[in-house]
């Protein structure tokens, strides 16, 4: 079996078996004309149940054969223009080299002596993302696995700078559209059941300063602790970016953490059209990007900044087998002293690779054009009567929800909207999303594939009406 173990004397073996790979899969993203099969739990989970794997095949290419027949026949593809639904990303090729890289070296970033200039170009691209955020010289950070992750740490750190152990009085302030994390971070930071106070939004799903204000008020009245304020730049739902210059003179004002979570919206910090709809950010305490949502990664890539390098102690634990105290003062770089993981793979380096090869213009201009797409498709959105289209979007999202020209029942509506989401994703020829405004079932576009045209849009609408008018003609019968 050693001579599966990939060292100087398995090289061709390797080159072979990664090459015979690779050829599989551009041959499948060649051949893909749909974003999904349509292959049902029930009809794929049998194929995967039946394969002992305690038998194992033996030969690269008969591996191979079967994963084609358990995954990549069915895989659901983000690269194509027709897939619509969640913060997927279609990956750049130089990231994709440098997951290839990375997972061969099989470098781990907690400490230099398992990974020398891995920490040092990891390093080199916190202080790239801390400067076009504007956080100015005293930032750090760290590549995390992703926004949830992000969020929990910069919350851990609101919550030490609190210096206090009454956790019961400390309150967080997020947006109703905030992303669940938030709530999960402050359960899993021990703070009280009532620590997350909910601010509502205004018609743009954009936190109400107003309000906001009235809550951080009544929260010093109460004699309670402002712990952190979450301000989002590109919600999950609604890619609405909070408004962060007005939050963040409310923070400084009652003396609250401000951070933002920008897993979305940080594509705009390449963006040379679009940046200035995210002012205000280098004000943030913290700030959460995720490069795999806007800035063409593959999944994880991620990170956390600070403002102040100093406040990432909360995250560090000395360990003599690992990171012992000395290392600090002999200057040794260890990653492991601000990171909420240990072992944590070089996701950095795709990031590195995208940059040296295509350049921050490159992903900006990327980015925009799916921003510019968005914009469009709420146009088309505004002008079809078959339609009622929620917001005009800030970044690449667009939510909205059928309506049948007769007057029918509200409910019997969102089963129509419900019924088309599901009719399309198991004919494969598209997929979207959905989620709930004001209690009711919407539909949500977000466009992240520079590849998808108006042409696409106008084509997945007419599948939708036409599956909910279907849904809705069949409710008719059997009513009569």
């Amino acid at each position: 079996m050693r001579s599966h173990l990939l060292n100087d004397t398995t090289a061709e073996h390797y080159r072979r078996s990664v090459t015979e790979g690779v050829e599989r899969v551009a041959a499948k993203l060649a051949a893909t004309d749909r974003p999904f099969t349509g292959v049902t739990a029930d009809d794929l989970a049998p194929r995967i149940d039946a394969i002992d794997l305690d038998r194992p095949l033996r030969d690269t290419t008969a591996a191979l054969d079967e994963l084609e027949d358990v995954y990549l026949r069915d895989a659901v593809y983000f690269h194509h223009p027709r897939y619509l639904a969640h913060l997927n990303c279609p990956v750049v090729i130089p990231a994709v080299l440098g997951e290839a890289v990375l997972s061969a070296v099989n470098s781990s970033l907690d400490t230099w002596d398992q990974s020398a200039g891995g920490t040092l170009i990891e390093r080199k691209l916190i202080d790239w993302t801390a400067a076009r955020i504007g956080l100015g010289p005293a930032a750090d950070g760290v590549f995390t696995s992703g926004g949830t992750q992000s969020n929990l740490q910069a919350l851990l750190l609101a919550r030490e700078e609190t210096k206090t152990e009454e956790l019961t009085k400390l309150r967080v302030f997020a947006s109703e559209v905030s992303h669940f994390s938030v709530q999960k971070s402050a359960k899993l930071l021990g703070l009280g059941p009532d620590a997350v106070v909910v601010v509502p939004v205004d018609h743009d799903k954009r936190m109400q300063t107003v309000a906001l204000a009235h809550e951080l008020e009544r929260c010093a009245e109460a004699g309670l602790i402002p712990m952190a304020v979450v301000a989002t730049a590109g919600t999950t739902d609604f890619g609405s970016i909070d408004p962060l210059p007005e939050i963040a003179g409310l923070c400084e004002q009652y003396g609250a953490w401000m951070h933002v979570d920008a897993a979305y919206g940080c594509g705009l910090l390449a963006s040379s059209k679009y940046r200035h709809r995210i002012d205000g950010i280098e004000r943030a305490d913290s700030v959460t990007v995720d490069y795999h949502k806007s800035f063409f990664q593959p999944v994880s890539s991620s990170a956390v900044l600070v403002r102040d390098a100093a406040t990432l102690r909360h995250a560090t634990y000395h360990a003599e087998y690992l990171n012992p105290r000395r290392m600090v003062t002999e200057r040794i770089p260890n990653q492991v002293d601000k990171s909420l993981q240990t072992t944590r793979r070089f996701d950095a380096l795709k990031l590195w690779m995208t940059l040296r090869v295509m350049g921050a213009d490159g992903i900006g201009a990327l980015f925009d054009e799916v921003c510019d797409l968005a914009a469009e498709g709420w146009k088309l959105l505004a002008a079809d009567p078959r339609f009622d289209v929620v917001v005009e979007p800030s970044l690449s999202t667009l939510v909205f929800r059928y309506i049948p020209a007769a007057v029918t029942d509200p409910a019997e509506i969102d089963r129509a909207n419900l019924y088309a989401r599901k009719a399309l994703f198991a004919s494969g020829d598209a997929v979207v999303a959905g989620t709930k405004v004001s209690g009711r079932h919407y539909l949500k576009f977000t466009l992240l594939n520079p590849e998808t045209t108006t042409a696409d849009i106008t084509a997945v609408l007419d599948l939708i009406a036409g599956h909910a008018e279907q849904y809705l003609g069949e409710s008719l019968d059997r009513a009569c």
